[in-house]
């Protein structure tokens, strides 16, 4: 078993990170992320909203991986996601679902409000390989090798999706204009995503409660009304 953890203070506040969490796909870093949907959405007891989605990702195996040792190099993830907009905290689990004979993937991050304006993100992230034969051991470590190697990248990703919302917030406050982000966003979705990797923005609850943008007693708004709801200040 390998383990990892690594932690990142942003410059943002807590709404604003939070939703570029649920919005992080596509972005030109994440190419080999090929769907993402929302599989289920509820309120808990408590009014945190909770959220699973189904991920696909394709990847590549190493040169001394034996053949035959997976199917296919594209594995599913499953991602449950807590907000807590009480607490400010998110808090999400991802696991693979498949190739867990080979190798069972773990990662739990953690998003929450910091000092004023600023939020801090925590990840921890284990490997276990079960499949034997003398490779268990480089199985691990090339595993966590890569995830190593993809954190930056996926951290350059993250930050592409805040700086579009920063652009949008600012242009909201200024002029009102059209949505810069929504556009940009829409355009990282090239021709190899074979299944349209779908916008969130109905995934966060509105700033400062914990109800989900939209009252279903009044007409549904547009993603980019409910960008700009959850983007205003108050």
């Amino acid at each position: 078993m390998k383990f990892y953890s690594n932690s990142f203070l942003y410059d943002d506040p807590w709404p604003i990170v939070s939703l570029a969490f649920f919005l992080r796909y596509p972005n030109p870093y994440a190419s080999h992320v090929l769907s993402c949907d929302v599989i289920s959405r509820s309120f808990s007891d408590s009014g945190t909203l909770l959220t699973t989605r189904l991920i696909l990702k394709k990847g590549s195996l190493p040169r001394w991986a034996p053949k035959g040792i997976v199917s296919r190099a594209e594995s599913w993830i499953i991602e449950e996601t807590e907000v807590d907009p009480h607490g400010k905290v998110l808090r999400c689990m991802t696991r693979n679902l498949d190739h867990v004979k080979v190798m069972r993937a773990e990662e739990r991050i953690t998003i929450q409000e910091a000092d004023v304006g600023k939020t801090l993100q925590y990840n921890e992230a284990r490997f276990v390989s079960g499949f034997g034969w003398g490779l268990t051991k480089r199985i691990e470590n090339h595993v966590l090798t890569r995830f190593k190697a993809n954190v930056q990248k996926s951290r350059e990703g993250f930050f592409v999706i805040l700086n579009l919302i920063r652009q949008s917030r600012m242009q909201h406050m200024t002029m009102g204009g059209p949505s810069v982000f929504l556009d940009s966003h829409h355009r990282f979705t090239g021709p190899e995503v074979r299944t349209p990797v779908h916008q969130d923005t109905a995934a966060m609850p509105s700033h400062g409660n914990g109800d989900v943008q939209g009252n279903t007693a009044q007409p549904r708004s547009g993603p980019w009304n409910r960008l700009k709801a959850w983007l205003r200040p108050g």
